[in-house]
C-alpha cells in the first residue's frame, strides 16, 4: 500500500498543492488538514505559528502519515524546523522547493505579512543564487478575500496593483506566488503584469519533489501502479478541518471540481479509520 501523504494549510489554499499532487500521482493516498478555525495564518505572531505547526504536525503523525507536505508558505517560513521535529517523517516545504527552481536573478515575491517578515524566500533563493535580487511584498488582503470566494473585483484589483507596482519598478523577471491561496488569483494577476514576467507557483515545485522522495521511501511508483484498479484521487483523499466541515466542503468544490467529503476534527482528539 502506498504511503499516506499528509498536507496542511490554514484553509483552502493548500488545495492548490493537493491538486498538483493528484495530477502527478493519481494513485497517491492523501490526508488534507485545513486549520480553518484559525485562518488566516499570515497575520499571526511567529510564536503562535510555531505552536500551531507543532500541534498540526503532531496530529498528522498520529494519523499515520508517511510524508508531510507543508502546504502553507507562512508555516513553512517560520516553523519548518518545528514541523520536522514533531512529524517524525520526512517533511517537504514550499519555499526550498521553489528556490531550487528559480532561474533568474531578479525575483519578486507576493506573500503574507508573516512570510515577508521572516525573509524566508529571500534567504532560500539567495542560498541557491547568491547574486539574486529578491523583493518581497506583503499582501494582507489576499487570503481573507480568497477564503470569502472573491477572486477579482475593483477593490481586490486595486490592492493587487499596489502590490505589483514595486516589483515591476524593480524590473523583476519572475514573481513567486508565495502563498498557496494566491494561484487562485492567477487570471487576475496575469492581466496586471507584462507578458515577459512569469508567475511561479511553489505548489508545482513541491509536488515535483514529492515523487523522488516517495520512491526513496519505498513507495510503489506510479509506473508500478499502472493497470491497478483504484478509486479516483478524490476518493483516496481524506479531508479534515478544525472549523465547519460544511462550509469548507462548499468552498472547496470550486477548487477541486467536485464536493469533497469533509470531517470536522479536534487536533486534541486523534481520528482514524474514515
Amino acid at each position: 500500500m502506498s504511503l499516506l501523504i499528509g498536507l496542511f494549510d490554514s484553509g483552502l489554499g493548500g488545495l492548490t498543492v493537493l491538486r498538483q499532487v493528484h495530477a502527478l500521482y493519481p494513485h497517491s493516498r492523501c490526508l488534507y488538514l485545513g486549520d480553518t478555525a484559525r485562518v488566516p495564518y499570515g497575520q499571526r505572531s511567529c510564536a503562535d505559528l510555531r505552536e500551531i505547526a507543532a500541534e498540526v504536525a503532531h496530529w498528522l503523525r498520529q494519523q499515520g502519515v508517511g510524508v508531510l507536505v507543508m502546504a502553507c508558505n507562512t508555516s513553512n517560513a517560520v516553523a519548518f524546523d518545528v514541523a520536522v521535529a514533531e512529524a517524525g517523517v520526512p517533511v517537504l516545504g514550499l519555499i526550498d522547493s521553489m528556490a531550487a527552481e528559480i532561474r533568474t536573478d531578479r525575483v519578486g515575491v507576493l506573500a503574507t505579512p508573516a512570510t515577508v517578515a521572516s525573509g524566508a524566500y529571500r534567504r532560500a533563493i539567495q542560498a541557491v543564487r547568491p547574486e539574486a535580487e529578491v523583493l518581497e511584498i506583503a499582501c494582507p488582503s489576499f487570503v481573507p478575500s480568497i477564503e470569502a470566494g472573491i477572486r477579482d473585483g475593483a477593490e481586490l484589483r486595486a490592492a493587487a496593483r499596489g502590490h505589483i507596482e514595486p516589483l515591476l519598478a524593480a524590473r523583476v523577471e519572475a514573481i513567486v506566488l508565495g502563498c498557496t491561496h494566491y494561484p487562485m488569483l492567477r487570471p487576475m494577476l496575469k492581466e496586471l503584469v507584462p507578458v515577459g514576467v512569469r508567475l511561479l507557483d511553489p505548489a508545482a515545485a513541491v509536488a515535483r519533489r514529492l515523487g523522488p522522495l516517495l520512491t526513496s521511501l519505498g513507495d510503489p511508483s506510479e509506473r508500478e501502479s499502472q493497470g491497478v484498479p483504484l478509486p479516483p484521487p478524490m476518493e483516496r483523499t481524506r479531508f479534515c478541518v478544525t472549523g465547519s466541515a460544511r462550509d469548507f466542503a462548499i468552498a472547496a468544490t470550486d477548487w477541486l471540481g467536485s464536493e469533497p467529503l469533509v470531517r470536522s476534527v479536534s487536533l486534541h482528539s486523534p481520528v482514524r479509520g474514515f
